[in-house]
């Protein structure tokens, strides 16, 4: 099937999920559909299973569990009447070299409810956190050295 043909199935796609069979709304899915494929063109066209990406989804699945489960943890914290919390500042180690990487953990970490990036040190090997509740740092680290670090390490090898 030709990427054209692809890329007119996916604006259908995109004008049924979005209710609206506007020319401005086909438009958009069709630029939409268009940036997607070249974003995976050289796995459509050589043939390739697309591993690079199912392991981004097997990471924005991660980070969606991750989301939900600290979204439930800070919830029930604050509802407690007695807030119990000790927020703290650790320092991350980063084995993410690149900018995107670094960037991509720093932005996961803050978007996920109770955490939030503060700085990356100069050298670009440490991260900066803060916890609401930072009890306990090391498991925090491990937490995140083996989900969403790791998962990003084999996203973007």
């Amino acid at each position: 099937m030709s990427l054209f043909a692809i890329s007119v199935i996916m604006t259908a796609i995109w004008a049924a999920v979005s209710e609206s069979a506007a020319l401005h709304n086909l438009l958009l899915g069709f630029v939409l559909s268009l940036v997607i494929l070249s974003l995976l063109r050289e796995q459509l066209l050589d043939g390739a299973p697309p591993n690079r990406t199912l392991r981004i989804l097997s990471l924005v699945w991660l980070f969606l569990v991750e989301l939900a489960k600290s979204a439930w943890k800070v919830a029930v914290m604050v509802t407690r009447p007695k807030l119990d919390v000790k927020p703290g500042i650790f320092a991350y180690p980063l084995t993410v070299t690149s900018d995107l990487e670094i960037t991509l953990l720093a932005n996961l970490i803050t978007l996920t409810p109770g955490t939030l990036s503060v700085d990356v040190s100069d050298d670009r090997k440490t991260l900066y956190v803060h916890a609401i509740d930072c009890a306990d740092p090391d498991a925090a680290r491990l937490d995140i050295a083996n989900g969403f670090e790791r998962k990003i390490r084999e996203a973007f090898a």
